[in-house]
């Protein structure tokens, strides 16, 4: 059984935890490059570690507590580029103020590159506990933890009304209309979700990996087709992600992929905004954003950031080559 004590809340609120990460062998992708979904893998790791070293695991919470743990924004700055086989620091402090209703922690992950310890990633997270309701009750929640303790994912947060849809056909022309951006509708299946009914945050960050693959395939500019054409890879040195609402399994998910700067030919900033369908309105169940640029593959262990040429700026600015 575990105990929901006064130093194991403390502990979890106030001391930073350190433990060692890994990337997925599933995250590269491209050479031996970790791309940025598998890096936030590896914060999301360091922060249920942090709960384990507090004496506050997600499974015995869920399982004895009925609390599910959810992550319900991360925002990431990646600094130096993660490879197959690394093994790095992740270091966990808390920032957790007397009035959140959330629990925030803040993560840095160092990696040694040649004898040097560099800061790789850092990134600043949000965990609500979220009250079970799909099964019977679990009693009580425990006081220490009642004001993280949520009934629905996003109760913390000011909800934007829902608005009311047009006939369902013509949702994904409304949602991209006079904007620079690519929708899609998807029906959410079991593999993404936890706690048995929800997305889990791991499941957006797949989608905003995809919502960068459709959205260049649409203009053209295909992964395949850079890399087939010139060696350019995609890059990604910051995301960012917030859940509003809950998303629940086989329901349909909308979601709107739309270019909003791009700076000095070098990044662009796509924001991405994702919408259910309930009682005929569009409900948003989280928001994002991530920002691209474009590496040169120098050989098997290096690349180099370049600037976007016309027919990239073309494509990411939405303008049709003649």
């Amino acid at each position: 059984m575990t105990l929901v004590t006064d130093t194991a809340v403390k502990a979890l609120l106030t001391t930073s935890t350190t433990t060692q990460v890994r990337p997925r062998y599933e995250g590269s992708n491209i050479c031996t490059w970790i791309g940025f979904k598998h890096v936030n893998y590896l914060v999301e790791e360091a922060v249920l570690d942090h709960f384990r070293q507090a004496g506050l695991p997600a499974r015995a919470l869920y399982e004895e507590h009925g609390l599910g743990l959810d992550l319900v924004s991360i925002d990431t700055r990646i600094l130096h580029a993660f490879h197959m086989d690394d093994v790095a620091d992740a270091e966990v402090v808390p920032w957790t103020k007397d009035e959140d209703g959330t629990i925030g922690l803040k993560v840095v992950i160092r990696v040694e590159r040649d004898g040097e310890v560099l800061k790789a990633v850092t990134s600043k997270v949000r965990v609500s506990l979220r009250i079970d309701t799909y099964l019977e009750a679990a009693g009580e929640v425990p006081a220490l933890l009642a004001r993280f303790a949520v009934a629905k994912l996003g109760d913390d947060l000011e909800r934007a009304a829902a608005t009311a849809a047009p006939a369902e056909e013509e949702i994904l022309a409304s949602l991209t209309a006079g904007q620079n951006a690519y929708a899609w509708k998807w029906n959410i299946p079991y593999p993404y979700c936890h706690f048995t009914e929800r997305i889990q945050m791991s499941g957006y960050l797949r989608l905003m990996e995809e919502g960068k693959d459709r959205f260049v395939a649409d203009r053209g500019i295909s992964i395949k087709t850079l890399l087939d054409d010139r060696r350019w890879i995609p890059v990604v040195p910051r995301s960012d992600i917030r859940i509003l609402d809950e998303a629940l399994m086989e329901e349909d998910l909308y979601t709107v992929y739309t270019v909003e700067e791009v700076f000095k030919d070098f990044t662009y900033t796509s924001r991405m905004d994702f919408y259910v369908l309930r009682d005929g309105a569009l409900v948003k169940t989280a928001t994002g954003r991530i920002v691209h640029g474009y590496a040169v593959i120098g050989n098997r262990r290096d690349w180099s950031l370049v600037s976007f040429d016309q027919r990239v700026l073309d494509a990411v600015n939405g303008v049709r080559s003649a």
